[in-house]
């Protein structure tokens, strides 16, 4: 328990020194803005200080002299300095709101643009749930800090500074004696302040790993196999358990706060006393007045409610900073796919692909993740360098031409079509686009020469127009309406309710998997690409969807080149060459024809074909 509470005080240290800077330096562009928030600040405390000073005057001058005059002038003042001050309170309260949903905002912003800059293999190993957790919770910590935190801590600051220099000019032995429990304040805020942030830290965990279940249970997928395969009350025994914990972990962080902020109460009411004790023997023997001393007894409050304030905003902050530094972990995650300082546009792409020896394994997660949104609660990721999925794979493919890539399961397939778009570098070799290293090019050109037909196409849920046009968002009406007819499923898109305009549902699960498919092809067809993938495009359809979807693929492959993995023997024979891969190597090539008579592993794989076609079932391949 000693290392850990030893752990936790470096951790807190750590996070201090190091986030703060941080946080200072997306503030950067509101320094004008929080200057004039510190200056009413300042006019807000020094205000505050009227009604203390002006009732010393209505006792020891106005009542005394009888000077109704007076009396009323002085009063007069209490209530405009009240009623300025109110107006500046609310002005301080806007403006330091729009500095701080402002920094919020940025820190928002630049956290999605980079989380959605990642390459593709953050995403296949973060749990989703985590990662949305990251992107809401701690943000929205980070939020009220900003804008609720800052605000005050700033201000108790400025109050606690002039009420002190007040107090000693009135009367300095009162003052130090108010000083005396000073210290009952600090040294509990420090240990309470790293204690709150270890639980914080703790809760924020528990509550990705809830995240994470919720996303991956009440998606359609997820539902459905959990409806199918699971278990209705093993899934809610599990969440119980972990919602217990959260709740346990609130309880405790109450508690703490609530205990703290008790023990400060009472020891601002000691204070109090002890000034009212020593004051009224001041007063007694005509040392002070009694006005001084009930100014000081007013001015005393505004010492011991910004030092409560401050000590449980050291708590808060510290809490905060949890979730400003899981915000920028994330940010420092580095992002190894990024534009080249000279990289250059694709302009006007052929569609020429050349594989030059090209060699590559799946970077390890320490290359491409956080432990933290990989694997919840604890360990790493550092699993080390991948084994090589491709081995010296080296061809060249002409603008225009239709390449069937063929194997057994795992043979790389999907890995090799995956580096044309640069979802992922190479390791070893060089993959050329029109005769460009990929990695010369901007990613945003290259990736829009390059569209995807996948076996699951993703659809958002959204209009089926909304979803046409993301590959494309300046397509007309009459642009999407002749994609849709050539991929055979306008007529389908004119008989939903509300045609182009209809929501398709979560992912699409409102159409059936050729329609999908279709829709996928279509999209494409809006992208207008110079070369095409298609992963695995027909292999989960019936033999109608099949043949529409393959009247669809025609037109769509048409004048482009394209790289297609593929069960049926439609696509393969017709191929103008056939890679054959297997364990990441291309073990034969050719065309069809010619590899069928080399009774080789192609022709293995064909023989297995055309018995899944006779009987009508999809083979694996």
């Amino acid at each position: 328990m000693m290392m850990a509470s030893n752990r936790d005080e470096v951790a807190s240290a750590n996070i201090g020194r190091r986030t703060v800077m941080r946080v200072l330096s997306f503030a950067r562009p509101y320094r004008k803005a929080i200057v004039l928030f510190v200056l009413v600040i300042v006019a807000q405390a020094l205000l505050g200080l009227a009604p203390a000073l002006l009732f010393r005057q209505i006792i020891d001058k106005a009542i005394p002299e009888g000077n109704r005059g007076l009396l009323h002038l002085l009063a007069a003042i209490v209530v405009a300095a009240a009623v300025t001050n109110a107006g500046l309170a609310f002005f301080e309260r806007l403006h330091s709101s729009r500095i701080g949903e402002g920094l919020i905002y940025d820190l928002r912003v630049r956290l999605f643009d980079h989380v959605q800059s990642m390459p593709i293999g953050f995403f296949t190993r973060t749990q989703t749930g985590a990662l949305m957790s990251r992107m809401n919770n701690d943000v929205i910590g980070a939020q009220r800090a900003v804008t609720t935190t800052l605000g005050s801590v700033v201000s108790n600051v400025i109050v606690l500074a002039t009420t002190l220099t007040a107090m000693l000019l009135l009367e300095w032995r009162l003052t130090l004696l108010g000083l005396i429990v000073l210290p009952v304040f600090i040294i509990p805020a420090k240990r309470v302040g790293r204690r709150l942030s270890g639980i914080t830290r703790e809760g924020f965990d528990l509550n990705s790993v809830l995240n994470t279940q919720m996303t991956e249970r009440f998606n359609v997928s997820g539902a459905l196999l959990v409806k199918l395969f699971g278990s209705h009350k093993k899934e809610s025994a599990e969440f119980s358990e972990r919602a217990g914990r959260v709740r346990d972990i609130g309880i405790k962080s109450a508690m703490y706060s609530r205990t703290f902020l008790i023990a400060l109460g009472l020891v601002g009411a000691v204070g109090t006393a002890l000034v009212y004790w020593l004051g009224g023997q001041l007063v007694i023997s005509d040392t002070i007045t009694l006005g001084t001393l009930v100014a000081l007894a007013a001015l005393i409050t505004r010492i011991y409610e910004p030092l409560t304030a401050l000590s449980s905003a050291r708590v808060d902050i510290m809490t905060a900073l949890v979730s400003f530094d899981r915000v920028f972990e994330v940010l420092d995650l580095a992002n190894p796919l990024i534009d080249a300082d000279d990289a250059v546009e694709l302009a006007s792409p052929r569609g020429e692909i050349q594989f030059d020896h090209v060699t590559f394994r799946y970077p390890s997660g320490k290359e491409v993740s956080l432990a933290s949104l990989e694997i919840g609660l604890s360990g790493s990721v550092d699993d080390g360098p991948g084994a090589e999925v491709l081995h010296d794979v080296d061809v060249m493919i002409e603008p225009g031409q239709l390449i069937a890539l063929v194997g057994p399961s795992g043979a790389g397939k999907t890995t090799l079509s995956s580096l044309v778009p640069r979802l992922y570098d190479v390791t070893e070799g060089v993959l050329r686009i029109d005769g460009h290293d990929v990695r010369d090019l901007t990613l945003d050109s290259l990736r829009a020469a390059v569209g995807v037909v996948s076996q699951d196409p993703h659809l958002f849920h959204d209009t089926v127009a909304s979803n046409l046009r993301y590959a494309r968002p300046g397509a007309t009406d009459a642009e999407l309406v002749a994609a849709c007819k050539a991929a055979q499923i306008h007529d389908v898109i004119a008989s939903l309710p509300d045609d182009y305009n209809t929501v398709v549902g979560e992912r699409g699960h409102r159409l059936s998997g050729g329609e999908k498919q279709r829709l996928a092809i279509a999209r494409v067809l809006v992208k207008d690409p110079a070369i095409v993938i298609l992963d695995e495009a027909t292999s989960h359809l019936d033999s109608e969807n099949e043949s529409l979807v393959q009247q669809a693929l025609a037109v769509a492959l048409a004048g482009r080149t394209a790289l297609v993995i593929a069960h049926r023997l439609s696509t393969i024979t017709n191929a103008d060459q056939i890679l054959v891969l297997d364990g990441g190597r291309i073990v034969e090539r050719g065309r069809h024809e010619q590899l069928v008579s080399s009774d080789g592993l192609y022709s293995e794989l064909y023989r297995t074909l055309v018995r899944g076609d006779l009987e009508g079932t999809v083979r694996p391949g």
